[in-house]
């Protein structure tokens, strides 16, 4: 997503902005890496945890794509192993704030894992349909979405945002074009990615807002309980197998929740206070290449060579909105992705 991403997949919140900084949940103490505060090494540490935390999320999607079990129930057993990870965390030290959360804030939660389930859900059987490629740059078109979305509550962006969302349209445009050459499988993968990454950007909106008065804890153990519920059901329903995978599938499995889901986005939400929304949130686009980069070392998975301008102006696209949004922050505190 980017930024998510994230993997890609989106990180718990988004991205905290000066507004959230004003706000309690960002002035509480740090309870996990990730939520508030930043290294005493200054911003020379900042960058060396984005820089493994961009490294985590690139592995996301060449991970997912490599694991042999059905693409739902990876999408739950993700999830599902980050609400085990974040348990006895959340039950020790945010009891109290879990009991507390009033009604708006438990729904707006449950809102943000419905719309994480369907980013998942849509996202992650895409990787089996295109190539990583394609696949990552699509469900990374969150910020276009999310820009559109906060223009429907009033918000006007910049000229120069609505020119960077037409270009990452019309690299998406080229790039689908090229793969319905390829397949029509190819061109309802670009779907599925593109689905992913407008609901990515709902759940991006919504924890922004929850993410104002309540900690990363609770909110992501609320978020992704959500989120597995629902894609345990789905996976019920499908008939997607959820066991008797071989070590290499669970070991997969395990590593996929380590990097992507809980190392890479709570180093993602640790550095923002340092760098800044603008840096991180454009570093984050490295997703694509990163992830095409293992996919091609790693999976021997090569993109056409025609997808290569149409990823580079998706990519240059999507800078230039997050750039221009860095400066004009949103009325949601959010910049966008």
């Amino acid at each position: 997503m980017s930024v998510p991403s994230h993997g890609h997949a989106p990180y718990p919140g988004g991205v905290p902005t000066a507004r959230a900084a004003r706000t309690p949940a960002r002035n509480a103490t740090p309870d996990v890496p990730g939520d508030g505060g930043r290294l005493h090494g200054g911003v020379p540490a900042d960058i060396a945890l984005l820089t493994v935390a961009i490294a985590g999320v690139s592995l996301s999607a060449p991970l997912a794509a490599a694991t042999a079990a059905p693409a739902l129930a990876i999408a739950f057993w993700r999830n599902a192993m980050a609400v085990g990870a974040l348990t006895p965390l959340a039950l020790w030290r945010h009891r109290g704030e879990l009991r507390g959360m009033g009604r708006r804030t438990a729904l707006l939660s449950a809102g943000a894992g419905a719309l994480l389930a369907v980013h998942f859900g849509a996202w992650l059987p895409s990787l089996h349909m295109t190539s990583v490629a394609s696949s990552t740059a699509l469900v990374t078109t969150t910020p276009i979405w999310t820009a559109l979305l906060l223009r429907l509550r009033g918000h006007r962006p910049p000229t120069l945002a609505w020119l960077g969302m037409g270009l990452a349209i019309l690299g998406v445009v080229i790039l689908t074009g090229v793969d319905l050459s390829a397949s029509p499988r190819a061109l309802l993968g670009d779907a599925l990615a593109l689905l992913g990454g407008v609901a990515a950007a709902g759940y991006v909106l919504l924890g922004a807002e929850v993410r104002r008065s309540v900690s990363t804890t609770a909110y992501a153990y609320v978020c992704y309980a959500t989120t597995s519920v629902l894609l345990l059901l789905t996976c019920l329903v499908a008939g997607a197998q959820l066991g008797g995978y071989g070590g290499t599938t669970w070991l997969r499995l395990a590593v996929l929740t380590v990097t992507a889901q809980l190392l890479g986005h709570t180093l993602i939400n640790r550095v923002v206070k340092g760098l800044g929304p603008s840096v991180t949130s454009t570093a984050i686009l490295l997703e694509t290449p990163g992830a095409a980069l293992i996919a091609a070392l790693w999976l021997g998975q090569m993109p056409p060579v025609a997808a290569y301008p149409a990823l580079a102006v998706i990519l240059g696209g999507l800078a230039l909105v997050i750039m221009v949004d860095g400066k004009n922050p949103s009325p949601s505190g959010e910049p966008g992705r």
